[in-house]
């Protein structure tokens, strides 16, 4: 039965295909065979996987299960990880689930035929709230969520919360921090304190992070071991499987 977590937040710019991405890399490096599916239209995920963004058949054709979604999958060039492509018709993804009796249990069903297949299932999600967004967490064990440490960020981090209600459990890290600003830091100290499911591990304004697109490849490929970026992630995805398994995920 396959794990399935989304990289998800209500705002984009905040980091969250550098999350999947890296992540999805760091699953499969350990071990674990592993999907990253890029329900972005805009293709992120898939432009640094160096895979073309083509769905055959499109987003109707897969949420309406009329596509066979094993075909449809695409290996990488890191052992372990396979993409399921964006496609550009993702964009009209909330009115084809809007054509199906309950129709945020489609992604779902989408994915039960790889549950046996993969150990890990990443979803790297359009920033919305939508009904692609409702169709991600009855489909998500756990909400990866990136927050840029800044003054609004508990506020969001609220929202999102609020929007979740009780759906899939919530883990939230910092992203984009600058150590050496004082309000990053403040931010980061007081969400932490308010709120168990906000992670010590957190992603650095990095240089390593802003090559992927020039190199297209995750940092650990390009950067050494020594790059605060590569170490960050690490430990993220560290401490991620910690509370999956604490969680009991």
């Amino acid at each position: 039965m396959s794990v399935v977590l989304a990289t998800y937040n209500i705002k984009g710019g905040v980091g969250k295909t550098s999350a999947a991405v890296n992540l999805s890399y760091l699953a499969a490096g350990a071990g674990a065979p592993t999907l990253l599916w890029d329900l972005d239209p805009q293709g992120a995920a898939t432009y640094l996987f160096r895979v073309r963004p083509k769905v055959r058949g499109g987003a109707r054709k897969l949420v309406g299960l009329q596509s066979e979604v094993e075909g449809l999958i695409k290996g990488t060039d890191h052992p372990g990880l396979d993409l399921l492509p964006a496609d550009f018709s993702y964009r009209h993804m909330d009115l084809a689930l809007d054509g199906f009796k309950k129709p945020t249990r489609r992604l779902h069903r989408v994915l039960e035929p790889l549950e046996d297949e993969y150990e890990f299932i990443f979803l790297d999600c359009p920033p919305s709230i939508s009904l692609v967004s409702e169709s991600v967490f009855e489909a998500a064990d756990a909400l990866l969520v990136p927050i840029v440490p800044a003054t609004l960020s508990a506020r969001t981090f609220a929202q999102l919360e609020a929007v979740v209600g009780r759906g899939p459990q919530v883990l939230a890290f910092f992203s984009m921090v600058d150590g050496r600003k004082r309000l990053h830091r403040a931010v980061m100290e007081e969400l932490r304190a308010a709120r168990a499911n906000v992670l010590d591990a957190a992603i650095p304004t990095s240089t390593d992070v802003e090559r992927m697109g020039l190199e297209r490849d995750v940092v650990a490929a390009f950067a050494p071991r020594a790059s605060p970026a590569t170490a960050a992630y690490a430990e993220l995805w560290a401490e991620i499987t910690a509370r999956l398994h604490r969680g009991g995920v």
